[in-house]
């Protein structure tokens, strides 16, 4: 079974699917991390962001790896081939340069083959921006989960003084937000909306628990429903 998180930047998808996964005892599959490690090896190859062929070159040839602990579906680390890549990849500079990465077609073409590849391995949530509109179309429960841009700095701001990692400013954080919320849902190549049989949440007035329990309630009955129909 898959269960599709998709969202603006910000709006929780990360821990609320980490922790339906837990609850359900499914895995969990981070998308933007495949593609925050595509920004990060382009920097570091000094590669354009804006350079397509050599983006989707990069996408192809690099070995993305989550790290697990033992019995935990949750992944605790991203390698990209021999390097950890676990707080590297959250910094401000990958914030700014990962939208123009995700954007490219050929990185989007690549990391989509590899997210169905692992999707289809077992039960997954999977959370990302095109989840449930492209990457898992038939998934069998799809939910949109937004915020207010204001609501989603401040929750970045506190996730970004927990780890010790990316901008502390809200202003900024804000802009980022805004600007990137702009890029995605105006780019050419699988722009930010839900599907059309999504169910949106709206969590900025919501206690994260409860949006949990919201969607962990869904997929019960998701199961329920084919276990009944074989």
């Amino acid at each position: 079974m898959i269960i599709a998180i998709d969202g603006p930047s910000g709006a929780g998808k990360s821990s609320v699917a980490k922790a339906c996964a837990k609850t359900l005892g499914f895995s969990c599959l981070d998308t933007g991390a495949m593609y925050r490690c595509i920004a990060w090896l382009a920097l570091q190859k000094d590669i354009p962001l804006d350079d397509d062929a050599a983006l989707g070159e990069l996408a192809r040839a690099c070995d993305i790896r989550f790290g697990h602990s033992d019995g935990d579906p949750i992944p605790k680390t991203v390698f990209v081939d021999d390097n950890d890549v676990t707080s590297a990849i959250r910094t401000s500079q990958i914030d700014k340069a990962v939208s123009p990465v995700s954007a490219a077609p050929s990185v989007r073409e690549a990391m989509v083959h590899l997210q169905r590849k692992v999707g289809l391995s077992g039960n997954f949530v999977v959370e990302g921006r095109d989840i449930g509109t492209v990457v898992f179309p038939d998934a069998q429960l799809k939910i949109f989960l937004t915020a207010s841009p204001e609501e989603r700095a401040h929750r970045r701001v506190r996730q970004n003084a927990d780890r010790g990692v990316g901008s502390i400013d809200y202003e900024e954080v804000l802009r980022d937000i805004m600007r990137r919320d702009e890029y995605d849902s105006n780019r050419a190549e699988s722009p930010l909306r839900p599907a059309t049989d999504a169910h949106i949440i709206d969590s900025t007035e919501d206690y994260i628990e409860d949006i949990i329990a919201k969607i962990c309630s869904m997929a019960h009955a998701c199961i329920q429903k084919t276990a009944e129909e074989v």
